[in-house]
């Protein structure tokens, strides 16, 4: 009994010590001390698809290391045997300390942001453009929806940062299944750019070009004068009158519907 007792207190001191040096390399990653620049993956779902999609995560930490291993085994057994060796158990004082805002999956992991996309050669899909986006979480939603659909990346003009905290988490850790960068209007990609506006033409009338840029502007304040000037084709989603709007994420899941509808056609 008396062995029994002393390898659990043995095996409570290592755990903690793990913790704590998982805190200290935590702090480490974040303050760019090895060398790379890292973005916070905030919750399981957003560990799972950041490592399906190749994301060099160094660390990750659960509150709850059994019960994380438990949804992994549920949602995503394909990345069990590598969570189940990447996961490191912090006490939920020290997870809390870590996060912002802690997830309800109680997991977070640091990842290495990749490096920007070029968008270079020929599309195949079409190229999100947010035009002076304003809601942190509509912008994560996009990626998640560019993601789904395929598409060739989001690019954002104006000042928003697509791998600000916020938008990542919107994103579901979805940033590395899709390009996603911010341009200037006069540095966007090369392409028939379409623009969403309630003065185009029903885009049901239409088929989009596989290689399009597909822009959209803010539900207040809606497009840009650069992107009109720089925009080949107005386009309108169908709405009843006096509805003012659309939320943009919305708005992009039916623009890239209709074009899943006739992608590859000629």
């Amino acid at each position: 009994m008396h062995g029994m007792r002393e390898n659990e207190v043995a095996g409570e001191a290592a755990r903690e010590a793990a913790a704590r040096e998982a805190a200290g390399r935590w702090h480490a990653l974040a303050a760019g001390l090895e060398g790379m620049a890292v973005v916070l993956l905030d919750g399981f779902h957003a560990l799972k698809h950041a490592l399906r999609f190749g994301a060099d995560v160094p660390l990750a930490v659960a509150e709850d290391r059994a019960a994380a291993l438990a949804l992994a085994d549920e949602l995503a057994p394909d990345l069990a045997p590598r969570l189940a060796e990447l996961l490191v158990p912090v006490p939920p004082a020290l997870y809390r300390s870590l996060v912002p805002r802690p997830h309800p999956t109680g997991v977070a992991a640091l990842a290495g942001r990749p490096p920007a996309p070029g968008f270079a050669g020929p599309r195949t899909s079409p190229l999100l453009v947010l035009d002076e986006p304003r809601n942190l979480g509509n912008a994560g939603a996009v990626i998640r929806l560019a993601a789904g659909f395929g598409a060739s990346g989001v690019v954002t003009t104006g000042d928003l940062d697509l791998w600000h905290p916020a938008v990542v988490r919107a994103g579901a850790g979805l940033h590395f299944a899709t390009p996603v960068a911010r341009r200037a209007v006069p540095e966007l990609p090369a392409g028939p750019l379409w623009a969403f506006d309630a003065e185009g033409e029903d885009l049901r009338g239409v088929r989009v070009p596989d290689d399009a840029l597909l822009a959209f502007g803010s539900e207040r304040h809606g497009l840009t004068a650069a992107v009109r000037e720089r925009a080949d084709r107005l386009v309108a989603l169908p709405m009843r009158p006096h509805v003012s709007s659309y939320n943009l994420a919305t708005s992009v899941g039916m623009a890239l519907y209709h074009w899943s509808l006739g992608a590859g056609r000629p």
